[in-house]
């Protein structure tokens, strides 16, 4: 049983806890910085650059927004390369000033993630609770579908935000809802240059490859 699926089991076991006067719903939000910034460059098929990353400025103010009178909290896990740190902390340090925590992990190892670290938090505020609702930022469904699921089935509302085009595990769920993070209002300073799927236009439209065709014979990955 993962921690996910053990916090879900005591939600529904004792969603108060031991007697003491409950303590506020929580919106948690946690974003997994290493995973949009990847699905985010291969949506638009190019490295994001500060214009097109997303603002957290009004990812914080949709969060709360959409809370009500609920506490929030949000969480942003990343991986650090020691050799990027000068270029990284501004960075960090901004989105600490918009009110969000940042869980920062060495990056020595290219297996080396935070996936883990999110899981354990949302398990130990799943425990603390009551957990209202929690909103996870990443299309890693591989990890994120199966504990979202179980939480949603002990009455937590489980939200995915990521793109359309790389999460399907959260749009193919009865359970989790899906928001694509271009919708969350100011979320983007521009439109993102992608054409979705799921929203084309009556007449078409083209969507331009990702990659050069040479790179099929020249062994570019």
């Amino acid at each position: 049983m993962s921690v996910v699926e053990e916090a879900a089991a005591e939600v529904v076991a004792d969603p108060e806890g031991d007697g003491t006067p409950p303590a506020p719903p929580l919106d948690l939000l946690v974003w997994d910085a290493p995973n949009i910034d990847m699905t985010l460059a291969n949506v638009i098929g190019e490295r994001p650059s500060p214009s097109s990353r997303p603002r957290f400025d009004a990812v914080g103010r949709w969060l709360v927004g959409t809370a009500g009178d609920h506490e929030v909290e949000g969480c942003v896990f990343t991986n650090i390369n020691p050799s990027h740190v000068a270029s990284v902390r501004p960075w960090v340090e901004a989105v600490r000033s918009f009110g969000f925590s940042v869980f920062a992990r060495p990056k020595s190892r290219p297996e080396d993630d935070v996936d883990e670290a999110m899981l354990e938090h949302i398990s130990r505020r799943a425990k603390e609770g009551p957990l209202a609702r929690v909103v996870v930022a990443s299309a890693d469904g591989r990890n994120f579908r199966e504990p979202l699921e179980d939480l949603a089935r002990a009455g937590v509302e489980c939200v995915v935000i990521a793109f359309s085009e790389v999460a399907g595990y959260a749009q193919e769920s009865d359970l989790l809802t899906f928001i694509d993070l271009e919708e969350v209002p100011g979320a983007f300073t521009m439109p993102l240059p992608r054409i979705r799927l799921d929203n084309l236009p009556p007449e078409g439209a083209w969507l331009r490859p990702t990659r050069s065709l040479r790179a099929l014979v020249e062994g570019a990955p």
